[in-house]
């Protein structure tokens, strides 16, 4: 019946720069400004009244964000069509929709993720009625409001926000990357926000919704970090630590400033980091920053390469990208990690923490990945990545051995 009468959805062509896509791009400029202003009328007025349980939604997700700082928030209609709309009453239209937002104090660059829409047409005007599409067997980016109200907490360099979490937690997650930002601006004297962004979801489950992926790849993973590599300004979005609770909250107070300076870490030399940056290079750098604090024995920090070491499996070669793959063999995991800290670590003892420094951008400098390492070798150290391998797996079997 609804081909009929003329009710279901329509493909509609790709054409953002036609009558339909400026009309759209109209309403999302309004939708937009209603978010930046806080106008919770203005923004339901963009929303379907046909779909009334997405109005519902839409009106507890605008409640949900009232806390966070806005600086800026804009939406870009990318294409028409491309994906199934959902199907409505009236014309529907499937919106490819690209959001950035900045948050206020926190923010060089802004945050980007896509989202799905189906708008309807009504009376001549279009109106968001779903965000639920799918392109390429993904959902748009699932954002922390999404799930629940979100808590605010400020720190001297951090910003916490959390759902479903007591604000004493946050204030906890708050002061730790308090303590991480001074590390890095002793250890990495380059230019970096000097502030972080953590969020703190509910459970695994919605840290790995916000991740538009799969809960078991992170199982047992802490925190992560988004953003992309490379880039300078807004060609670099701006970076989340995204807190895994049932895996942080079981860790001491030494192994939560771990993670967090970590992850901080990898937020301060974002901008250094390129696709010609290996894993075990980004991570054991990272790690390196996580445990310049005394007190724990290279057999403490490395437990799973110690072990293999003393069966006699001493590592051939540093680990590659793929060790490094969450949801894979946990152990062979784990070596990956403690494979690039000791190699990171053995840089900085042998060289100095500035050569370390100057290699990790060096090799983030190179045009491709291939013979990346090798050339920032040659400069940096006057070694081959054969020379250079030769002389870590001595290091590590002196150190774990």
């Amino acid at each position: 019946m609804s081909a009929l009468s003329g009710c279901g959805p329509v493909a509609a062509p790709d054409d953002p720069e036609g009558r339909d896509g400026r009309a759209v791009q109209h309403m999302l400029d309004q939708r937009a400004a209603a978010v930046r202003e806080r106008d919770a009328d203005a923004f339901l007025a963009t929303v379907d009244r046909g779909s009334a349980g997405y109005l519902a939604e839409q009106r507890r997700v605008f409640r949900q964000m009232s806390a966070v700082p806005l600086r800026s928030w804009t939406y870009r209609l990318v294409r028409t069509g491309g994906f199934e709309p959902a199907r409505v009453g009236g014309r529907g239209l499937a919106a490819q929709v690209e959001l950035r937002y900045r948050l206020k104090g926190y923010d060089t660059a802004p945050v980007v993720s896509a989202q799905y829409l189906t708008l309807a047409r009504r009376a001549g005007q279009w109106y968001v009625a779903s965000d639920d599409g799918v392109v390429d067997g993904r959902r748009g980016t699932e954002q922390l409001w999404d799930q629940g109200t979100v808590d605010v907490v400020r720190g001297a360099h951090s910003l916490v926000l959390g759902v479903g979490q007591d604000r004493r937690v946050l204030r906890a997650v708050a002061d730790t990357a308090d303590r991480a930002v001074p590390v890095l601006d002793k250890v990495w004297p380059h230019e970096w926000a000097g502030r972080v962004v953590v969020e703190v979801p509910a459970s695994l489950g919605r840290m790995a919704a916000l991740l538009g992926a799969s809960a078991d790849g992170y199982r047992g993973i802490a925190a992560v970090t988004t953003g992309e590599v490379g880039g300078v300004g807004d060609a670099t979005p701006a970076d989340r630590v995204i807190v895994n609770p049932d895996a942080y909250q079981v860790l001491g107070d030494f192994g939560r400033r771990v993670v967090i300076t970590h992850e901080t870490a990898h937020v301060a030399t974002r901008t250094a980091t390129s696709a010609s940056t290996p894993l075990w290079l980004s991570e054991g750098f990272a790690d390196w920053v996580g445990y310049r604090t005394p007190g724990r024995t290279p057999r403490q920090i490395a437990p799973e390469l110690a072990d293999a070491v003393t069966a006699g499996h001493l590592p051939t070669a540093l680990p590659r990208d793929d060790d490094f793959r969450f949801g894979s063999d946990p152990d062979r995991l784990s070596r990956a990690y403690e494979q690039g800290w000791l190699a990171c670590r053995l840089i900085a003892g042998a060289w100095g923490e500035k050569k370390l420094v100057d290699f990790y951008r060096t090799v983030g400098r190179a045009h491709e990945r291939s013979g990346a390492v090798e050339s920032a070798l040659r400069k940096v150290f006057g070694l081959s990545t054969g020379e250079f391998t030769a002389r870590w797996r001595k290091y590590v079997a002196a150190e774990l051995g």
